[in-house]
């Protein structure tokens, strides 16, 4: 089991996009009421006096839509200049992009990933459920507003949904040959939108690689994130490409995370809803945070037996009581 490091910190539940495969058709989500969210300091003051105590220096900052979140830079600029943050990167749709990358930047984020499942407008606003007005030349904007600025290299996560978009692997495989940027195929999970899974199903990122293998060629890389992805390169590309396989292949043994929901519960384990204790209300409480420190690390110390546990139906009901957006990613 490797040293649990990496915290992933849902700031906002709230998002301008309803991904299909983060949010079910036409279902009415209820957003956690802005008292219930944790506060800028309430989060500070866990990462400050729980979270890096017990081990963890490394951080990502996600949604919801993260860039939503009034004191997003602020926040940035705090986690940033503690000495004991190792790495801090931020997850985005990058709807809001353009006009905060440099301010972003000068707080001191430095790495960026940005979600980008369709390079066709109309396939990609069919995805993220827009109406009206197109989004994705303002997303194109903000992954080049942020390349600009100095974000570089920049990751494009990439969920393949068999029938929707996985005709397009070829096309976002291409992205890395003049670019430094690194493209995140990521299979689709149950999580979110079950009846959409049911319908499509998920690619394996074998098959992904056989065929961008087959179209270009395909080595290993020795580049590495702080993540789970397995990570290759097209043969004289500038950029890689990443595989994350959390559907057909259990890399549990690998996984160094934890995620804080933006109401303050810490979840170990992404598809598994087991063991999660609610911060927030203890702290609000007035548990010292020495004490919710110990209850932490007592989690720290089961999570391996939790990732393991009925990972493949989640719980033991096979459902989820929360969406992606609602969890964070």
């Amino acid at each position: 089991m490797n040293q649990v490091d990496y915290l992933r910190i849902s700031l906002i539940d709230r998002c301008n996009f309803r991904c299909q495969y983060c949010m079910p058709e036409g279902a009415e989500l209820d957003y956690i009421l802005r008292q219930q969210l944790l506060t800028a300091e309430e989060l500070l003051t866990l990462i400050r006096e729980v979270f890096i105590p017990v081990g963890f220096t490394r951080f990502r900052l996600t949604g919801g839509e993260p860039l939503l979140h009034p004191q997003v830079v602020e926040i940035v600029r705090a986690i940033a200049t503690l000495p004991q943050t190792q790495d801090l990167a931020m997850t985005t749709n990058a709807f809001l992009l353009a006009n905060k990358a440099q301010n972003l930047y000068d707080a001191g984020l430095r790495r960026i990933n940005i979600s980008l499942d369709s390079l066709d407008p109309e396939v990609f606003d069919r995805i993220v459920g827009s109406r009206g007005r197109s989004r994705w030349q303002q997303v194109w904007d903000g992954i080049l507003a942020a390349h600009r600025v100095g974000f570089d290299p920049l990751k494009l996560n990439v969920v393949v949904i068999p029938g929707v978009n996985d005709c397009e692997v070829l096309d976002l495989a291409a992205l890395t040959l003049t670019r430094y940027w690194h493209v995140r195929f990521i299979e689709f999970m149950p999580i979110g939108n079950s009846q959409l899974f049911g319908d499509r199903g998920w690619v394996a990122s074998a098959e992904l690689r056989q065929r961008i293998c087959e179209a270009y060629g395909l080595v290993e890389s020795q580049v590495r994130g702080n993540g789970p992805a397995d990570v290759f390169q097209i043969p004289g590309a500038k950029g890689t490409l990443g595989f994350i396989s959390q559907m057909s292949e259990c890399f549990c043994d690998r996984c160094n995370r934890m995620r804080l929901s933006a109401d303050g519960w810490l979840r170990p384990c992404l598809l598994n809803e087991m063991g999660q204790i609610d911060l927030k209300s203890a702290l609000r409480a007035g548990v010292p945070t020495t004490e919710i420190r110990d209850r932490v690390a007592q989690l720290l110390a089961l999570k391996s037996e939790i990732n393991y546990k009925q990972r493949e139906s989640g719980t033991s009901a096979g459902t989820y009581a929360r969406t992606m957006s609602q969890i964070g990613g």
